[in-house]
């Protein structure tokens, strides 16, 4: 028995693997396709956007990461986010990070300038780039004139996510004029904050994309220099090469921060590589207690699914191994990850795991915190009523997304983007790489396998190989 709830242990593992069977999904060929379609879809309208006016790099590097901004996995702040329901308004939801600068041949440690932000946060001056970027952006800079005559700009993620925005309006209106067989059809476009989110249907299938403009660095920042000297949970396990490969400037500011000017450090290629090193009954976990919060936590916004990461990854740290590799214990990790998130919460502190100095609680009033740690209570309380009603949204969510696709397949609405041509017939390139699939793997189960919260695994599979 759990003390505190009188829940038993084995029924809240039972639950939680329940939740799992219906959260994480496998799908067929014809789903493989359609999220293969969009991806393209996606990549290609980003190199039509760098046509546009060259701002973008030639040779750009993409992070994309399965889950929304609004599933945590980019520290970026949800209330400017507009909500988007899986099942109501999209069936799989994915990040994109394309960067609009890159710094890729900088000495490590990188430098950056903190002076004018909050810990966590910087500013980006266009002197550390040639003249030929500075002209480039200009326009999407804050000017600052110094005395002696100088003049600095300020990358500006508020003018940037407006560009990008622009631009990608102007390259789907484009595409819109000349539809092609086979192409998605793009249900909404609009600007979240400083995120570019898309919704794209393909076949009988919704996927959103969160598009979000970046810096991106190769090495490692200055002011996490400190954290490599630590021990950590992932020693030995992976390299420090792999985990300090590179980082981002991300579209966000701190509480008291100037919007027009302040990034906000990401960690999120490091947080994929760290996620390998994680048990699944502790991820398991994990996403059941982000699907709780979610729901229970959302007026006001305070608490994100993105501290919840961050304190499982400082769980990582504190507990040994051998007790997080236990198969049977996603009980206790789940209400572990509660009373650690309440903990949180009455002290109004939650360190960032990569720049333990910034609490990323602090702006929130005495108030707030209060009203979410009693919530929280109640779940402590009755732990596995709580997880019914998450299996309960999800299975929800699930026969919204089967519903559509039985109607998809019944009926052939011609896109607007599209010919009047059947809409669920895949573009004669993809058709060929799943047919060439097919061919070299004569008998196999060719499908794609998401889990939200596990980027660290190819999607493609063929029977029980991955690649």
């Amino acid at each position: 028995l759990d003390f505190r709830s009188g829940a038993r242990v084995e029924e809240l593992n039972k639950l939680i693997q329940e939740f799992t069977k219906h959260d994480q999904r496998e799908y067929d060929d014809q789903r493989a396709l359609e999220i293969h379609t969009a991806k393209d879809f996606i990549f290609s309208m980003l190199g039509m956007v760098q046509k546009l006016d060259q701002k973008l790099p030639v040779a750009n590097e993409y992070l994309l990461l399965s889950g929304g901004v609004r599933e945590g996995v980019v520290d970026i702040d949800l209330d400017e986010l507009n909500v988007y329901a899986r099942g109501t308004d999209y069936d799989m939801d994915f990040t994109l990070l394309v960067p609009a600068l890159k710094l890729h041949d900088r000495n490590q440690p990188v430098t950056l300038d903190m002076r004018h932000s909050a810990l966590c946060h910087s500013w980006l001056s266009l002197r550390l780039f040639d003249e030929g970027t500075i002209s480039k952006w200009k326009d999407c800079c804050t000017i600052v004139d110094h005395i002696n005559g100088a003049t600095n700009y300020f990358f500006s993620p508020t003018k940037v996510a407006d560009w990008f925005y622009d631009s990608i309006s102007i390259v789907l209106s484009e595409i819109q004029k000349k539809p092609q067989r086979g192409m998605p059809k793009v249900e909404k476009v609009e600007k979240n904050g400083t995120i570019i989110s898309i919704i794209l249907g393909v076949g009988s299938s919704r996927m959103l994309y969160d598009i979000v403009p970046v810096v991106s660095f190769k090495g490692w920042p200055a002011v996490a220099q400190s954290w490599l000297m630590e021990n950590h949970f992932w020693d030995g396990k992976i390299t420090e090469e792999e985990v300090i490969s590179g980082f981002y400037l991300v579209p966000a500011c701190s509480y008291k921060g100037k919007k027009d000017n302040e990034w906000r450090l990401s960690f999120a290629r490091s947080e994929v590589q760290l996620k390998k090193c994680i048990s699944s009954s502790l991820m398991q976990a994990y996403q059941a207690c982000k699907a709780i919060i979610i729901k229970l936590l959302s007026r006001p916004k305070a608490i994100s699914p993105y501290h919840l990461r961050s304190m499982m990854l400082w769980a990582c740290d504190r507990l040994p191994a051998s007790y997080l590799a236990q198969e049977d214990y996603a009980a206790h990790f789940l209400l572990g990850l509660i009373d650690d998130l309440q903990h949180c919460l009455v002290n109004k502190m939650c360190p960032n795991y990569f720049i333990p100095q910034c609490n990323m609680l602090e702006h929130l009033s005495e108030e707030t915190v209060m009203l979410h740690a009693r919530k929280l209570s109640s779940v402590r309380s009755d732990p596995a009523e709580h997880l019914r009603t998450a299996i309960e949204h999800v299975k929800a969510a699930n026969r919204l997304t089967l519903e559509l696709q039985r109607r998809g397949s019944t009926t052939s609405i011609p896109s607007p983007q599209s010919d009047g041509g059947d809409t669920n017939q895949p573009d004669d390139r993809l058709a060929k790489k799943l047919q060439q699939l097919v061919t070299e793997n004569p008998g196999k189960s060719i499908s794609v396998f998401i889990n939200p919260d596990d980027v660290t695994r190819p999607h493609f599979r063929i029977d029980d190989k991955f690649f």
